[in-house]
C-alpha cells in the first residue's frame, strides 16, 4: 500500500486534557486523533472530510517538564478607564497555572492519502502540533510503500482499545477522536491504548476468533529492524467508533 510519510520535529509541545481549565494543565503523552486531524487540515488549508481518512504514527520526545503560564479571565464591565473618557467594557484578572510540556517532540505520521503530498511540501498555515506557539518543521515528506508482514513490533503510538487484551502493555486513555468544526465544535471521544515501549508481535496473545486483519501487520520496511521485524503500523480512522482500526 502506498502511503504518505511525514516527519515533523519541534522544541516543545503539549496536548491539553480538554476538561482542565484552571490550576494545572497536564498533557497527553501522545497526540490525540483530533490533534492529528487539525494538523492535517492546517497543512492543507481546509477542513477535509474525515471519511476514509486513516493514519498511523510513531511519536517520541526527550522528557516532560512544567512551565508557568497565565490566562486572562475577562468579564463585562461598566464605567470609564482611569484618567480617560473611554468607556470600560471589559475587566479581568490574571490566573497563573502550570502546564506540562514535552521536550523535543518528533512525529512520524503515515497517511493513506499520498495525493496530499503537495500540501505538506508547501503547508498553507504555519506548522504547529499542539498549541499555536509549538512550531514544528517538516524534515521529510514523501511517499513510501508499506508492506503486510506476519511479524512486527509496535512502539510509541496509540492503538485501538480492543488490542489491550492481546498486548497486555501500556495504559488506556480517553482521548478526543474528532472535533466537528462545522457543528459547533462538537467533540467525539474514544478510548485508546497508549503504548510507550516496544512490544514484539511474538509477545501478543492469540485467539481462535481473531479476524484476518489482525493476523498480520502493515510495516514500514525503512524502519530499524529488531529481532527480524520492522515497525508495525495500525491505521486508525476518525469516524468509525471507539478506536476502531480503519
Amino acid at each position: 500500500m502506498r502511503v504518505l510519510k511525514i516527519v515533523a520535529e519541534g522544541i516543545t509541545t503539549s496536548f491539553r486534557y480538554p476538561h482542565f481549565i484552571q490550576g494545572v494543565h497536564p498533557t497527553f503523552e501522545m497526540p490525540p486523533p483530533s490533534t492529528i486531524y487539525g494538523h492535517i487540515c492546517s497543512a492543507l488549508g481546509e477542513w477535509v472530510s474525515p471519511e476514509g481518512l486513516a493514519f498511523a504514527y510513531h511519536f517520541t520526545h526527550h522528557g516532560m517538564f512544567s512551565d508557568v503560564e497565565h490566562i486572562h479571565l475577562v468579564a463585562a464591565s461598566t464605567g470609564k478607564l482611569k484618567g480617560a473618557v473611554v468607556p470600560k467594557v471589559l475587566e479581568g484578572t490574571v490566573n497563573p497555572f502550570k502546564r506540562a510540556l514535552l521536550f523535543r517532540p518528533r512525529l512520524v505520521l503515515y497517511l493513506n492519502k499520498p495525493e496530499w503530498m503537495d500540501g505538506f511540501l508547501s503547508p498553507h498555515y504555519p506548522v504547529v502540533l499542539g498549541r499555536s506557539q509549538d512550531l514544528f518543521t517538516y524534515t521529510e515528506v514523501r511517499m513510501i510503500e508499506v508492506m503486510r508482514e506476519q511479524r512486527a513490533y509496535l512502539e510509541h503510538t496509540i492503538l485501538p482499545y480492543r488490542m489491550m487484551n492481546r498486548i497486555g502493555r501500556g495504559y488506556v486513555e480517553l482521548m478526543p477522536r474528532f472535533i466537528d468544526y462545522r457543528n459547533k465544535r462538537r467533540a467525539s471521544f474514544s478510548r485508546y491504548l497508549i503504548l510507550n515501549r516496544r512490544v514484539h508481535s511474538d509477545e501478543f496473545l492469540d485467539y481462535d476468533d481473531l479476524p484476518e486483519s489482525e493476523k498480520s501487520f502493515w510495516v514500514d520496511p525503512e524502519t530499524p529492524e529488531y529481532d527480524g521485524a520492522h515497525l508495525g503500523l495500525v491505521f486508525l480512522g476518525l469516524v468509525r467508533g471507539d478506536g476502531e482500526e480503519a
